[in-house]
Parts: C-alpha cells; structure tokens; sequence
C-alpha cells in the first residue's frame, strides 16, 4: 500500500540523518553554534518543529486554498488597519461640574403681530432676580406687512413717560357750556369722517387710567379747536361700549389718539405729549401741510407731477404692527423663565386685542457661533446631527388662532462638555415643550420660556482604538484564517482521496 511506503521511506531518510547529520552552515545558525546536549534541551520545548519537504506534498487543491487564504488575509488586513485609523464618536453621562455663575441666551424672536412700542422683555428666575423692560444688548425692528425688517427700533431704550396736563376743572365741570368732543357709535363714526375732511379721534376705555386723565385735557383742546375755527372734527370712541368698531380700527392700546385725512387714518398714532398745547400743535402742523399741498396743488400745471404728488401726500407710513426682537441676556444658572410682555408706560394694552402669535428665529444658550472660537467651530462642524441639540426651536412658528391665548415653552438646559483631542470645549443642548395657556379676559397674555439647566451633562469624546489592539486583532486574523481555511483544506483533501481510492 502506498501509505506503507511512505511510512517506510520516512524512516529510512531519519535512520540516515541520524548516521550522517547535516553540517550546512543554514542549520548551525538556527541551532545557534549550540553543542549536541544544548540542542537537545532547547530542542524539548520547540513548539515549530519542522518537518522534511520530502515528507511533504504540493497539490493543486493547496495552493487554490493558500491563495484563498492571502486574499481573505488582505482583505481583512486592510479592513482591520481601516477601523484602527478611524475614530468614533462615544458619549457618557456624568455630574455637571460647570462652575460659571451664570450663563449667556441668545434670542430672536419675530412677533407678528404686536407694535414695538408695546414690547417689553423681562426676566425672572428662582434667585428672586425680577427684571422688568430689560433693555442692555436688545434690539427692536419693525417689520412690514410681508414679515420683512423695515425700521430699525434702535435698542430697546426705556420709552419716555408723556407729560400729562393737570386741571383744575373737572369733566363735568367743562361740560356745562357743551360737549365740545363728540362721542361717536358705530353708527356716526363714518358719517362723522365724511363731514369733516381732518378729524383727530380720542379711542379710549373707561377703566383706563391714562384715559381718564386725558378726558379733561381732551375736552379742552376740542373746544380750543372750536375757539379757533379750525376745520378738524374732534370726537372720542369709548372701546367698552363700540368693542366692535375698536376691533375694527385695531386699538391695540388705551388712549389711541389717531388722526384721520378724507376718511382713511394716517399712522403712526400720535404718542407724543399728552397736554392742550401738544395737541393744538400737533393739529396746526398738520393743517399747514394739507393747506401747503392744496396750494402747490393749484399752482403745478404738469398732471403727471401732480398725480404724482397727490400720491406721495395721500400715502402715510405703514405702521404695521410687527416686530422682531433680538440680543441676549445673562441669566444665573438655576430655574427661571424670560417672557415678552405687551406693555407700556403711557397706555393700557387691549387684552382683547393682543395677539402673541410669534416665530422663534434663533434660541440658544452658551457663545453663538460668530463669536465662538475657532477650535469650537471646528468642532462643532465634526459633530454628528444627533449630538447638535443646540437651537431645536429655530425656525418654528407658534400660531395662537384666538385671544386671549399664548404659547409657553418649557426648556432643559443640559451642559454638554466636547472633549475632542485634547481640547474640552462647553456647549449646551436642550429639549423644549410647548403648551397653549389660556388668559382671563382681563389679563395681557405673555409668550413665556421657562428653563432649567439638568444636573447631569453630556461628556462626548473622540475614542479611537489601542495599538495593541490592532496587533492582537492582525494575529488572529493571520492564525485565524490560516487555520481555518487549513482545515478545510485537510477535509477536502480526505474527500478527494476517498474518491480516488473508490
């Protein structure tokens, strides 16, 4: 049997080795110049004893498997290098160790439908921090009909208190000798702009204090307008009783003084001095424009400039009521909430007619981009979207359908500390929740964001793999596929020999 033949040719090639060793030079440096009893003990506990290439034998099933074995060895190499020089991305929780007393938000914020002089930002927190009108690093524009920024507010300066004029007289009192300021309906208001070309209009509520004051101050400029024949109809609305036609009119606040030209209003509403000679002036300034008009009007003989004119004159500013408020504050790191209000130092603001529907542009916490760092920047750039937590408001609109109503927003602040070769660098992420609260009829409401920053925070680190990782996980993939595809080799081998040998 051939297996025999083997067996015997083998023994036969040891009894000869055995009689004549070898004296290349090759074996004696593996043997390392050793004598024959040194080599026999280190020989022992060779674990890579070698065997005889006449012992061994080439076939083509082999060498289909060895190039097998290199390719699967290559590809996984390449694959394992790969992971080895890329980094991930890991993240953990741990106690915010935080030490800043106080922390930046940054905000802006479209209201659209509330004038800018009735905005007012004030902050509150559990410190007993109570801020009201906040006006340090905020800015007001007004916006158009379209949302646009059309007139730059300026900052958000404390507004002026008007001047009242005392009066010894009561309401009454005026009033023997005649009403002099008519008060209008629903049902004579147009009629009464129809009979008079100018007319300036008192639109006023009874509970409001401002407008109690004015009352005898008003009374007295109507009979002044009488006592000097000028051609203005002076009335007053009371917004308690006509709440329809001051819907109408949009009065968003008590007293509205609004001046009137052919029928139409011309805006903005006067705001200035609230005193007979305020108002006597303000009405003779608007009497000589008209009367300078009219007469230039006579005299420009080209109907293309006077067309042109007419136009310009008759066209007033668009005042709508819009606004955008942007900066930012410094509020102390505990629970707390800022809110934009509709108020005013010189009027009552018409609950029944404000509306806090607004757009959250921008709202976050910590340094906003443009003034961040660069290493943050870059940083901020190689994180993936679920760690960018950092403005999920921007861009949402809070629609409130009816008054009376407002949206409130609860936020958790939640530090998270960027810890991205070598670099630590602190932003903050959140979550935010939104609710519409309902007002009693006789409460203003508020747009409201609550926050509070979490105990915990958010460490996120740059992991990157062991270098002796990499070289255990090369070791088993060497010894690994060596064996296994060894093996399949030996029981293919078997197979293909029982086939034969049948």
């Amino acid at each position: 049997p051939n297996s025999y033949l083997i067996v015997s040719a083998g023994a036969a090639y040891l009894l000869a080795n055995r009689r004549h060793p070898p004296e290349s030079s090759t074996m004696s440096n593996i043997n390392g110049g050793m004598g024959r009893g040194g080599r026999s003990a280190l020989s022992s506990v060779d674990f890579y004893r070698r065997v005889p290439k006449d012992l061994t034998e080439a076939t083509t099933l082999g060498a289909a498997m060895s190039l097998c074995s290199l390719f699967v060895m290559g590809v996984l190499f390449f694959s394992e290098t790969y992971a080895f020089a890329k980094t991930s991305l890991g993240t953990e929780i741990a106690l915010d160790d935080n030490a800043q007393a106080q922390i930046r938000l940054n905000f802006n914020i479209t209201l659209l439908d509330l004038h800018c002089d009735y905005v007012s930002v004030d902050v509150w927190d559990a410190l007993g921090t109570n801020r009201q009108n906040v006006t340090k690093n905020i800015e007001k524009w007004q916006l158009d009909e379209t949302g646009q920024r059309r007139i730059f507010s300026g900052r958000n300066r404390d507004v002026r208190e008007v001047v009242h004029e005392e009066h010894e007289e009561s309401l009454e009192e005026l009033h023997e000798d005649g009403v002099h300021a008519v008060e209008l309906t629903k049902e004579n208001f147009q009629s009464f702009l129809d009979e008079h070309e100018m007319a300036f209009i008192d639109l006023y509520a009874p509970w409001c204090v401002w407008c109690q004051r004015l009352h005898p101050t008003w009374e007295k400029f109507a009979e002044e307008v009488e006592d000097e024949e000028m051609p203005i109809g002076v009335g007053k609305v009371d917004c308690v009783q006509q709440a329809e036609l001051c819907r109408e009119q949009r009065v968003m606040a008590f007293p509205t003084l609004r001046w009137y030209s052919q029928g139409k209003p011309v805006l903005p509403d006067y705001k200035m001095d609230r005193t007979v000679a305020a108002l006597t002036g303000f009405a003779k300034r608007k009497l000589e424009m008209d009367e300078k008009f009219k007469n230039w009007d006579k005299k420009e003989a080209d109907p293309e400039k006077r067309a042109r004119y007419r136009e310009l004159h008759a066209h007033n500013r668009p005042d709508h009521p819009g606004c955008q408020v942007s900066g930012h504050l410094y509020v102390n790191r505990v629970p707390g909430n800022f809110h934009l209000e509709a108020k005013s130092k010189n009027h009552n603001l018409n609950a029944a007619m404000t509306n806090l529907t607004h757009r959250v542009n921008h709202l976050s916490f910590g340094l906003p981009d443009f003034i961040a760092s660069r290493n943050m920047k870059r940083i901020l750039k190689s994180l993936p979207e679920e760690h960018q937590q950092f403005s999920p408001m921007d861009g949402t609109m809070y629609h409130t359908s009816k008054y009376h109503q407002a949206y409130h927003h609860y936020i958790k602040v939640v530090s998270t500390h960027l810890d991205m070769a070598g670099n630590t660098e602190t932003a903050y992420q959140f979550l935010e929740q939104s609710q519409i609260v309902y007002y009693d009829e006789v409460n203003v409401p508020e747009a409201r964001f609550s926050y509070d920053l979490s105990p915990m925070s958010v460490v996120v680190k740059r992991e990157g793999r062991k270098w002796y990782d990499y070289l255990t996980s090369l070791c088993a993939i060497i010894g690994g596929t060596f064996t296994t595809l060894g093996l399949i080799d030996a029981v293919l081998y078997k197979a293909f020999k029982a086939g034969k040998a049948d």
